[in-house]
């Protein structure tokens, strides 16, 4: 099997390849812009294998992306190539719209046109999968039943209203052009190689350094959290196993607030460093304003996922986050470059922001 993957030097990407190379040895083509948060050195490992090739491409470039198609012929394109950061997106939604919709309408045209050009045998074996969130469902009070196929699309930032629209644009390929796709919906994703702006990754790298622990609002907002691993196990299925047509929800059956995720990985910090000068380092929590139309909680029913592709995530949170935490620990030379970028950048923003961002 020969799989596109775009957006392969981010976090999730990145994932996904390292695994379709060492795991199952399929020849795999990472299409990346190599934006801020995309990182090669997340690739090093399998950058020299036979099977891996690498293409900088923007994929609202289509020329260039019809060429890639043209070059490689794969039998399945992995769409995870997109804008993800909330805050980023309220305050320059039109690099959401840009990437998200425009980027997904044209590679939705050239692997329309690529299917249309290879023969039957081939089609058969070809699919599109692309990648999207549970945000674009909107937001759950504490008292409802989790996120299901039936539930209607709300999205309530400019991040989540493009991915959104890019799910629509998807589908409609699907049922008016007959391209053969999957579309699965995942919660907040977490573990190592993360760009430090995303929570677990921010607090781990401030905490380290003895910095300030930004928590929106009180820290009652509540997520979903999925280990990287357990993703990327699913999209595989979702690949080799999923059926044209259908959405699969990806989560982690762990719903946790905002605070208590904060907080726990203050304490596994302590146990993990007792001579740090920061222990505790829960004293490091501040509280800062809340971001506007902040989505009080997500969570996914992910019933189908796992009767379907037999699928069903491994790693409990507490474990996810210790793997977690002691890579940070393990890797500083990886995140400090990233880390003193990021938060030269976030100052900058806030200096002609609206409101206080935290970064996640």
């Amino acid at each position: 099997m020969k799989i596109m993957v775009t957006g392969g030097a981010g976090f999730i990407g990145s994932a996904v390849i390292r695994q379709l190379i060492n795991v199952h040895d399929f020849e795999v083509i990472n299409l990346d812009k190599l934006t801020y948060a995309a990182n090669l050195d997340n690739l090093k490992s399998i950058s020299n294998h036979s099977s891996y090739y690498f293409e900088k491409i923007d994929i609202c470039d289509s020329k260039k992306v019809k060429d890639a198609l043209r070059k490689y012929s794969p039998n399945v394109i992995l769409n995870l190539a997109a804008e993800s950061h909330v805050d980023r997106s309220i305050d320059t939604p039109a690099k959401f719209v840009e990437t998200n919709i425009i980027g997904t309408y044209n590679l939705l045209e050239a692997s329309l046109e690529h299917f249309q050009s290879i023969n039957s045998q081939e089609q058969n074996k070809f699919r599109f999968h692309h990648v999207s969130t549970d945000e674009v469902f909107g937001s759950l009070n504490f008292s409802d039943s989790a996120f299901s196929l039936s539930s209607p699309y709300k999205p309530r930032s400019p991040y989540s209203a493009s991915k959104a629209a890019s799910d629509h644009l998807v589908m409609a390929w699907h049922h008016t052009f007959g391209l053969p796709i999957i579309l699965s919906n995942s919660s907040n994703n977490y573990g190592p190689f993360q760009y430090p702006e995303k929570l677990i990754p921010l607090i781990i790298t401030r905490a380290l350094e003895g910095a300030p622990l930004p928590v929106y609002g009180r820290g009652e907002n509540i997520r979903d959290w999925l280990y990287i691993d357990d993703h990327t196990d699913a999209l595989i299925k979702v690949i080799t196993h999923g059926q044209i047509g259908e959405t699969y929800l990806i989560g982690g059956d762990s719903e946790l607030s905002n605070i208590y995720v904060v907080e726990t990985i203050c304490k596994f910090l302590d146990e993990a460093l007792p001579d740090s000068k920061y222990i505790p380092h829960k004293n490091l929590i501040s509280f800062v304003d809340d971001r506007p139309g902040h989505d009080l909680r997500y969570a996914l029913d992910i019933t189908k996922t796992k009767q379907k592709l037999g699928w069903t995530p491994k790693y409990s949170f507490e474990v996810g986050l210790k793997k977690t935490i002691y890579w940070y620990i393990n890797n500083k030379e990886w995140w400090m470059p990233l880390f003193k970028k990021f938060a030269h950048n976030q100052q900058l923003r806030s200096d002609t922001s609206k409101y206080k961002k935290v970064g996640y």
